[in-house]
């Protein structure tokens, strides 16, 4: 029972029960959890391989630029699908979380981005620390723009081809 707050002062009213679980915040569900946490060790192992492949030249950090880069991309175009493909619920929603959330999320690496810049600057390449920073953060930001753009010509692309069909 609540007080109501159009009833009589005191006056005791009942509410209509409701799916306990409709209403909780997204991280308060523990499916969706486990689906960002298993996505998550998918993208942190994909981003160690990838690390390992792509050698680094002269101790520059190539591969975790280019998996920067690449997640950048992904993500752009992943969210602008989705976003231009309906709602967020369903199947949309386990793709926003697990791939976008849990694999890219865990793909990318702020850290190491952080690290590779003070190693470098540790050892006194500070243009190449510089350069390093300024690759990442415009060719991020300019890897992102494209995915969506991507994203957007995809959902064209695939309304013109509705269209032309009889």
């Amino acid at each position: 029972m609540k007080e109501s707050s159009t009833a009589a002062p005191g006056a005791k009213t009942q509410m209509a029960p409701t799916d306990r679980h409709s209403h909780r915040p997204l991280h308060l569900h523990g499916r969706f959890v486990l689906l960002v946490a298993a996505g998550g060790i998918l993208g942190a192992l994909s981003r160690y391989w990838f690390g390992m492949a792509v050698p680094a030249p002269d101790a520059w950090p190539l591969p975790t630029l280019l998996i920067n880069l690449s997640g950048a991309l992904a993500l752009g175009w992943l969210l602008e699908a989705l976003a231009r493909s309906g709602p967020d619920a369903g199947l949309r929603r386990v793709a926003r979380l697990g791939i976008g959330s849990g694999f890219l999320g865990a793909y990318t690496t702020y850290s190491t981005l952080a690290l590779d810049s003070v190693h470098l600057f540790g050892a006194g390449r500070g243009m190449d620390a510089l350069w390093y920073l300024a690759a990442t953060l415009v060719g991020g930001a300019a890897a992102t723009t494209l995915g969506i753009w991507l994203g957007a010509f995809r959902h064209k692309s695939a309304q013109q081809m509705q269209k032309a069909q009889p």
